[in-house]
């Protein structure tokens, strides 16, 4: 079988190798952390501070990581973020019983600070390292090794909390962070960096306006003027509070509706990688074809009904293996919306943008999920888990919907210039 074309680039293949080693050690973090907090706090409430601390300098910093991202080489910009990532993890070394929550916390927020001045580069970089055509093969290939990743950290961040300790996983996580960035080290030096559509040396230092954090916020703001990309970002913030009451009452739903503890939760979450690989497998051969936007519909109302099954069918079985196969075929429309989403967004205004509209698309996802965080957090207790479990999977359902009627109200003429005719098909509304 010939390999896909994105991976006959040197410079794309490093990144998409790099991304594979960090991901498969944050999945170690990402299922310990949580399942440590919710063991020393004992609530829902505890559990989604745990989450929601994540989300605030993610929200904040968005402005910033877009500017950073347009106006430094990306590639060296990642490689210092790689290395402090690696160093911020050390002390929850420290860590030993309850009275070490506010390193967890404080370490939460460091991390996903830098994920959130790490995305934007790596999403911004990523379309100058294969042709056009590539694109959607390319981003599915990173979805693909992001499942890969899961299916590796999320049983074995499980496992290594039942058999160990977080030490374990702290050491594990730092050394793939070095890994990666030995890997991005590899990608070719003078990666384009877009500075403004002008060029010049004037272009790249600005007026004192534009220097200003007011102006950063204009700059950053000006993203917003296409309406597709106000819609998919509209999309992005509703499928996320969906998401938001997943990360938090997840944990909850395993321990109370299916009795299970950190090795089922840790399994549950990596067998969503099975899916998640099937579906990166058959979008870098056929996704060419498939209009990025109504992968995204088609895969939220997809996700919307699969979720109202496992989320009601403890009431006639509990047994692991049903639930294990659920989320499995769960991990699929995940890949889908993220892979129509993220090539959409890549398509969009200039290369001298990329950087503030995927800073803008972090600001979506991360302000969606913490509304949805903090409406798990508040009403699991008042109005029961079962509803608030339910409510996700009816926004997702909403999600596909609402994104149905977006395509029917957005034409040729509001596309971003440049945009991948597939988006529209000829004659048709979207």
């Amino acid at each position: 079988m010939e390999a896909p074309a994105p991976l006959k680039q040197p410079a794309f293949r490093s990144l998409w190798l790099a991304g594979l080693v960090s991901e498969a050690g944050d999945w170690l973090l990402f299922i310990a952390l949580p399942i440590v907090v919710y063991r020393l706090t004992g609530s829902a409430l505890g559990t989604s501070f745990a989450f929601l601390a994540q989300l605030a300098p993610a929200i904040l910093l968005a402005p910033l990581a877009g500017r950073l991202a347009d106006r430094h080489d990306r590639r060296r910009l990642m490689l210092v973020i790689c290395g402090l990532q690696a160093i911020s993890l050390l002390p929850l070394l420290l860590v030993n019983d309850r009275s070490g929550l506010p390193i967890i916390y404080a370490v939460i927020v460091i991390q996903s600070g830098l994920t959130a001045l790490f995305d934007p580069a790596k999403n911004a970089l990523l379309p100058t390292m294969v042709n056009r055509e590539q694109l959607v093969a390319a981003n599915s290939l990173v979805a693909l090794n992001e499942g890969v990743a899961r299916l590796v950290g999320g049983p074995l961040g499980g496992l290594l909390l039942v058999a160990g300790d977080l030490r374990t996983i702290v050491v594990v996580d730092a050394l793939s962070y070095a890994a990666a960035a030995l890997l991005i080290a590899r990608v070719p030096r003078g990666a384009p960096r877009a500075i403004s559509s002008d060029a010049g040396e004037g272009a790249t230092r600005g007026t004192p306006l534009e220097r200003s954090p007011a102006g950063a916020r204009i700059r950053f703001l000006a993203v917003l003027r296409l309406r597709s990309i106000r819609r998919a970002l509209a999309l992005t913030f509703l499928a996320d509070i969906a998401q938001g009451i997943f990360l938090v009452l997840f944990i909850v739903f395993v321990a109370r509706r299916l009795h299970g503890g950190a090795g089922e939760t840790g399994l549950l979450r990596g067998v969503q990688a099975v899916g998640a690989i099937g579906a990166g497998l058959a979008l870098a051969t056929v996704a060419h074809r498939r209009a990025p936007v109504r992968m995204l519909a088609g895969a939220a109302l997809a996700f919307g009904a699969i979720s109202l099954l496992i989320w009601n069918l403890p009431a006639l079985t509990t047994a692991p293996a049903v639930y294990a196969v659920l989320f499995a075929i769960a991990g699929a429309p995940g890949v889908v919306m993220g892979t129509g989403l993220i090539t959409f967004l890549q398509q969009a205004g200039d290369s001298s943008e990329h950087g503030r509209i995927f800073g803008a698309l972090g600001l979506a996802e991360n302000a969606g999920e913490a509304v949805g965080m903090i409406a798990a957090g508040v009403l699991a207790g008042p109005l029961g888990l079962g509803a608030i479990l339910d409510l996700q999977a009816g926004i997702y359902l909403a999600t596909g919907l609402v994104a149905v009627r977006a395509l029917q109200g957005t034409t040729r003429r509001d596309l971003p210039r440049g945009a991948c005719v597939s988006v529209v098909p000829a004659g048709r509304p979207k």
